[in-house]
Formats: structure tokens, C-alpha cells, sequence
């Protein structure tokens, strides 16, 4: 049987919070039974949800507090004022140690900005970055920074590929994964300074990574190399692209095999085959994506998705947990630290 777990959640983060939220947990509840939660959030609209699924009183707890945090605001505004809302105080409790992990929907922007506040930065870590895990041809590939840092300089992009190919270790359990930097062209002389520096600084080190060396866009669905790194503002145009892209695909077998007769029954023979291409690249099955660096657990969900998307979300909040992450990549970074430092300074010094 597995340790009980308490994990935190923002009831009132996402596009459709708190209906979503509830929705999801229940579902996390069935594969996930030895979990606890702690629901921050407006307990009037959460009580009502309650009343539909009343198993659910038995394994959450919630905390009352009017105040979320939106959409369109500000990471600074919500440091300032935002520290009786749901985001806040969800993070707090793993400071707090009340909780092992914490799932938000809400605001990236302002999630990132108050876990860094709160739970701050493993040592050596100048900025938490959010990996993801993206379908490729080989299996799974990391991808980060999904959209934590817009602006990195090649110093943040030395750490993100050591965080990275932590987690890969510590999660997909690859002996030694290789690293690219994301570019626009595999030739060395391209690229803007921070990447090409960041580049020569992994030749350059003594850590024990497998730099692979620059890598474009579709070799991160081509399983190219198991870790991708790359700027906040390139890795979320990246996710987008690739769940609009499935989307698109989706909309149009779905058009095609109402075509006809014909094209209706070459569907009903290749159904089976059809549902394995929808599970593999359903984006819900990926969504929940880890600010690594933090000195503890926290999993961004998409805002926009649906309970199942959210379930998956928790379930990678309690996999991380159940794992030890923290704790591994923060043994990691001090056996590395030694050489890292100084590799790091001179990425910085090479802008």
C-alpha cells in the first residue's frame, strides 16, 4: 500500500475553476486513492460541487478564501497583494510542510513568481524553469523551459540543461539522456549569443552530461535527444504549436471519415488503430508540467483543460513526490556544484 500523500490545490486556478478543479481531483481520486488534499478556494462554490460527489468529503479539506488570482494579472501585482488568494496560500502549505506538493491552473506567470517567493530556489539555481513532457517517435522527450523565463541568458540555459537531465534520470529513468539546445539550424554558427554560448559552455564542462549540440523543432517529436532546452519564450510556442497542431490533425481525420459511406466504414475498421493515435498524442495525457529548481514540489496544469487533463496534472504533482524529485535532483546539483559553478560563470561571462 503507498504512504499517504497531501497534496495542495488552487480550486479557483484555471479557465474553468472551480468545476474543473473538483472534477479532476475526484478523477485523481480513483487512480490515486491514497491521496489527500487541501482545496484553497471560495468553500461556498466548492461545498456545492461537493453535493455531486459527496465520496469526496472524506478525502479533502477545504480553506476558505475569496480572493484568486486571474488571468491578466500582473506576477509583481500578485507579490504585492495576492497573499490571502488561493495560489498563494495552496504554495504556502508546502512551505508550510502541510502539503508535499501543490497543482494550480491559474496564472503561469504569477504561479511561477509566488512559488520562487515562497519555496525558493534549490542552491545554485539562479530560476526555476517548467518542464514538460513531449510524444516522440522514441518515447518521451523533456522539454523546458516552457514558458517561465521569456528572457534567459546562456547561464539560465547551462542550468536548465543540468536540471533537465536530472529529471530525466530521476524520472523517466534514463541512465545517461542526451541534451540539445534548441536552435534555429544544427550548425554551430548559428543561433543568438545566449544559445551559442550556452553551447560551448556544455562542450567546455566537466559534468557528466551527453551534450548532443544544437537541435531544431522537429526533432523534439523525433525523439532526436531525450531532453530539449530552450527559453521560456520559444518552449511555449513550441507546447502550442503541438497541441494546436494535434488538434487540427484531430478535426480533420474527424471530417474525412464523414465523408461518405466509404470513408465511415474505413473507420469502423480502423478504429482500434485510430484510438491508439488519440491516446498517444492526447495532450491531456502530457498536461502538468514541474517547475524544477524550487525547494519543493509544485505542477502547473494548462489552464484550458478538462478534469481528466487536470487529473493527469495531480498525478504528476504525487509521481514526483512518491519519487523523491526534490531530493535526487538536489543531491545531483551538489555532487555537481563544484564544477558547475564555475562553467556557469564563465556562460555568463560570455554573453
Amino acid at each position: 500500500m503507498s504512504a499517504p500523500v497531501t497534496i495542495s490545490i488552487d480550486a479557483m486556478g484555471g479557465d474553468n475553476a472551480p468545476e474543473i478543479v473538483i472534477e479532476g481531483v475526484r478523477l485523481a481520486h480513483v487512480r490515486l486513492p491514497h491521496v489527500r488534499y487541501i482545496l484553497f478556494g471560495d468553500e461556498r462554490k466548492v461545498s456545492v460541487l461537493f453535493d455531486r460527489y459527496p465520496d469526496m468529503r472524506g478525502i479533502c479539506t477545504i480553506r476558505h478564501t475569496d480572493q484568486a488570482v486571474s488571468n491578466d494579472s500582473k506576477p509583481g501585482q500578485v507579490l504585492r497583494s495576492g497573499r490571502q488568494s488561493s495560489m498563494w496560500l495552496a504554495v504556502d502549505a508546502v512551505a508550510k510542510g502541510e502539503a508535499a506538493g501543490v497543482v494550480s491552473a491559474g496564472n503561469t506567470g504569477a504561479l511561477m513568481a509566488v512559488a520562487k517567493f515562497v519555496l525558493r530556489t534549490l542552491p545554485g539555481i539562479d530560476r526555476p524553469a517548467i518542464a514538460g513532457l513531449f510524444p516522440s517517435i522514441r518515447g518521451e522527450t523533456v522539454v523546458l523551459d516552457l514558458g517561465a523565463n521569456v528572457d534567459c541568458d546562456a547561464s539560465n540555459l547551462f542550468q536548465f540543461a543540468i536540471m533537465g537531465e536530472v529529471f530525466a534520470r530521476a524520472v523517466l529513468g534514463l541512465e545517461r539522456p542526451t541534451v540539445g539546445l534548441l536552435n534555429v539550424g544544427s550548425e554551430e554558427l548559428k543561433g543568438n549569443d545566449a544559445v551559442k554560448s550556452a553551447a560551448n559552455a556544455l562542450r567546455d564542462s566537466h559534468l557528466p552530461i551527453s551534450f548532443y549540440g544544437f537541435v531544431e523543432g522537429n526533432d523534439i517529436c523525433a525523439g532526436t535527444v531525450d531532453v530539449v532546452v530552450t527559453d521560456g519564450f520559444t518552449g511555449n510556442i513550441a507546447l502550442k504549436t503541438a497541441e494546436g497542431t494535434v488538434k487540427l490533425y484531430s478535426t480533420f481525420l474527424k471530417q474525412a471519415f464523414g465523408n461518405s459511406i466509404l470513408a465511415k466504414l474505413g473507420y469502423v475498421l480502423a478504429k482500434q488503430a485510430l484510438q491508439k493515435v488519440k491516446v498517444r498524442t492526447d495532450p491531456r495525457r502530457y498536461n502538468g508540467a514541474m517547475f524544477l529548481g524550487l525547494n519543493g514540489i509544485a505542477v502547473k496544469s494548462h489552464g484550458g483543460t478538462d478534469a481528466f487533463g487536470f487529473a493527469n496534472a495531480v498525478g504528476v504533482a504525487v509521481d514526483l513526490v512518491t519519487h523523491g524529485y526534490n531530493e535526487r535532483i538536489r543531491h545531483e546539483l551538489e555532487e555537481m556544484g563544484s564544477a558547475e559553478r564555475p562553467t556557469t560563470q564563465r556562460a555568463s561571462g560570455a554573453r
